[in-house]
């Protein structure tokens, strides 16, 4: 089958839900994919940030193997002699207490909701059913019913409702809107460090810190969604560590917790926080199995080991200058932190669709987000020479 024969195929049996650039990839080795035609590309996306370790680690790769050779799947209805080590690795790099392992990032998403929702109940005394949770424009944090329920994109919410109530939009970016929107059944105040989906937005400088601030004065839960910037992508292990004391009561990772391999989530937060729950309150099948807890504590090795967060920085930022020098006609602002940049077009010069394919031709592949964003999220292990090739490539389609 050649890469028209696979696009066909799924376009008969997928649902439409995505709109994928017309590549079809067959192996992946580190920063670089080989299409079905033997093509290679250099990895722009990274899975959203799911890649960070890069395709196929070694050592992540060879404890799935061993893992999936002893044990894959318990159940929570027993223990394994996995998931503790896992728990207590990443507890201790997010300087918590306690954590709840999921599957993907939207179900971390939804705990992250029920614990902020109980604990408001429970602790702060807010009356029954009537909990609010604060969230901001142009916010992504997944795609279930609650979760789009306080989105303000219109797409996907079209067609789902009716929607779940409890939550008030805010600007993102602005400290002052969320003191002014807490009331004493605000509970939480749920956001993104770095809009990710909305176009690589960074907010104010000190806005985190700001934010810990009010949140503090007002006993209502920061909670950070860190699924996409966490685990070194922005140049710090996490990206409010960017900002002086701006730590949050619960961070929500996902995506390379898994090491690019397997499905790994968890919330994290203090044992206040997360003691709400008690057996039978929330759960998962699959959540904290042996295969993925294996996996998850070799990915967190990984990232520690080869000082991913630390490459990010590095590089992230001489990436930025590079891609700045480039004169182009078509580039509005460059913007983003470590390894997490975007590239916004001007109206006038279309959409970035368009530039993302002509960069697929040159053998990088980005995807545009919010209609005028290239997206660029190359995995950690990338080295100076292959940002130096990338640039090349970027201005050659800039510049025309």
């Amino acid at each position: 089958m050649k890469t028209k024969d696979f696009i066909a195929q799924s376009a008969k049996y997928s649902a439409n839900n995505y709109n994928p650039l017309p590549v079809v990839i067959a192996n992946g080795d580190g920063i670089w994919v080989w299409d079905i035609e033997g093509k290679k590309y250099l990895d722009c996306l990274s899975a959203y940030s799911a890649l960070n370790q890069g395709h196929c680690h070694p050592e992540i790769i060879q404890v799935l193997i061993e893992q999936a050779g002893r044990a894959t799947l318990t159940s929570r209805a027993f223990m394994n002699d996995q998931m503790g080590d896992f728990l207590q690795k990443l507890c201790e790099m997010c300087e918590m207490e306690m954590a709840l392992p999921m599957n993907t990032g939207a179900e971390a998403v939804e705990t992250a909701l029920k614990a902020a929702r109980k604990w408001g109940y429970q602790v702060k005394g807010v009356a029954a059913n009537q909990a609010e949770i604060i969230v901001c424009r142009d916010n992504f944090h997944g795609r279930t019913i609650s979760i789009v329920s306080a989105s303000t994109e219109e797409q996907y919410r079209d067609g789902f409702g009716p929607f779940t109530p409890g939550f008030k939009v805010i600007d993102f970016g602005n400290a002052q809107q969320l003191e002014a929107a807490i009331t004493p059944n605000t509970v939480a105040f749920l956001v993104e460090p770095i809009q990710g989906e909305a176009g690589i937005l960074v907010p104010p400088e000190s806005y985190l810190t700001e934010v810990r601030k009010i949140c503090s004065k007002n006993r209502v839960l920061f909670i950070l969604d860190e699924i996409q910037t966490g685990l070194g992508r922005t140049g710090k292990l996490f990206a409010y560590q960017h900002e002086k004391n701006a730590k949050p009561d619960a961070l929500i990772l996902g995506k390379a917790l898994g090491g690019g391999v397997y499905p790994v989530s968890a919330m994290v937060a203090s044992r206040e926080v997360l003691g709400v729950f008690k057996p039978g309150d929330h759960g998962s099948t699959f959540g904290g199995n042996p295969l993925g807890s294996a996996v998850a504590r070799k990915a967190l090795d990984v990232i520690l080991k080869e000082k991913l967060a630390e490459n990010s920085q590095e590089l992230g930022q001489y990436f930025m200058k590079q891609l700045r020098a480039i004169a182009s006609p078509h580039v509005k602002e460059i913007r983003g932190r470590g390894l997490f940049i975007g590239i916004e077009i001007k109206t006038s010069s279309g959409p970035a669709r368009p530039f993302c394919e002509r960069l697929m031709d040159l053998g990088v592949l980005a995807k545009e987000t919010h209609a005028q964003t290239i997206r660029l999220a190359p995995p950690l292990i990338i080295k100076k020479k292959d940002i130096d090739w990338l640039v090349e490539q970027i201005k050659e389609v800039l510049e025309a």
